[in-house]
């Protein structure tokens, strides 16, 4: 597949500075790209590698300083018309119909007869398979799952009994949907059998609204009654923990290793960074953006920014950073202010 740069500036709403029809066929970083790929590049920190770069053409931002020859599109999103333009070079796979004869398919489930059910793949009782929805091997959606088309189902992934999926989803490699929640109350009689945990059966679902993508190895648990539910176009990223009963808005992003304890619940366009941890209980306004490693212990506003653990507004949790590198210099200098107000004091006791 070739497009010339034109064509691509036409695509994705850009401007060509240079020669507009030249061929293009795929896209690659600036230090490897050969005159016939598109490259990137908005970091000031890649200055050298754009302006050493063989790329045919460079996505820049619109007042971007461009070496002179150096041919460019212009774009008033650059990562975003790059993004456009990788996908058509590398256009999403479109679903073979077909259901493998090596699934193990119940007779009682719905597949659509666009999808396609690749080998060792499972789909339990009552499920339902949406159009062109595309389920690799070791996949096993279970009794009475709801998946709904154009979803691409990676191997191993488990969405469990009843849980929903919804359009265009994107679930990676051994994520779960509808693990059971972390739910056990302590009985200190067993029955006479002495003290336990006992699980409280977790009989609700998790619902997974369209445009969502998930990462691998992510485990949302289905709620302990009613629904855990991951908002429209929310992406969450590799190694996420979210519990029970946990709601996100939409268009939240989540990264990789973050946990959310049970019942939180987050609104629109929030942004955790790897390893955020939530406590449970919690209510996170629109907009919020939790800095790396931060630990949340109590409710957020609309459009707060925190970090730190406990976190704290972003620009207080800065200042302390900065006062944390001088302790060193401060305990010296306190060191020596108190030899010599006790060397004051000595020679006041001395006088009287």
């Amino acid at each position: 597949m070739t497009f010339t740069l034109a064509e691509l500036a036409a695509r994705v709403g850009g401007e060509v500075v240079g020669d507009g029809t030249r061929v293009l066929e795929g896209v690659a970083p600036l230090e490897d790209a050969g005159p016939h790929h598109v490259s990137f590049f908005s970091n000031k920190k890649y200055r050298k590698a754009f302006e050493a770069s063989r790329a045919g053409a460079v996505v820049v931002e619109p007042d971007a300083e461009v070496p002179a020859g150096r041919t460019v599109l212009r774009a008033p999103n650059a990562y975003l018309a790059f993004a456009k333009i990788s996908t058509l070079f590398h256009p999403p796979r479109e679903a073979a119909p077909e259901i493998a004869p090596e699934a193990a398919i119940h007779p009682s489930a719905r597949i659509h007869p666009s999808a396609q059910v690749m080998p060792l793949a499972s789909v339990g009782p009552d499920a339902e398979i949406g159009a062109r929805t595309i389920v690799y091997p070791g996949v096993h959606v279970c009794e009475g799952a709801r998946v709904g088309e154009d979803c691409l189902l990676y191997p191993n992934v488990v969405v469990r009994e009843r849980c929903l999926v919804g359009n265009r989803v994107i679930l990676q490699p051994g994520c779960v949907i509808g693990s059971d929640g972390f739910g056990f109350a302590f009985d200190p009689e067993g029955e006479g059998r002495g003290p336990r945990h006992f699980k409280v059966p977790q009989i609700g679902i998790v619902i997974v609204e369209d445009d969502v993508e998930i990462g691998a190895n992510t485990c949302l648990d289905r709620a302990t009654l009613g629904a855990t539910r991951i908002g429209r176009g929310s992406k969450i990223d590799n190694l996420v923990q979210i519990a029970h009963n946990v709601e996100l808005g939409p268009l939240c992003l989540i990264v990789s290793q973050v946990g959310i304890a049970g019942s939180t619940k987050l609104g629109m366009g929030v942004v955790a960074a790897g390893q955020v941890g939530i406590v449970g209980h919690l209510n996170i306004g629109d907009g919020v953006k939790m800095g790396a490693q931060s630990g949340i212990m109590s409710d957020l506003a609309p459009g707060e920014a925190v970090s730190g653990s406990p976190s704290q507004p972003h620009a207080d949790w800065l200042r302390t950073q900065a006062a944390l590198r001088s302790l060193p210099e401060l305990r010296r200098e306190v060191k020596e202010l108190r030899r010599e107000l006790d060397r004051l004091r000595a020679e006041k006791e001395k006088k009287s």
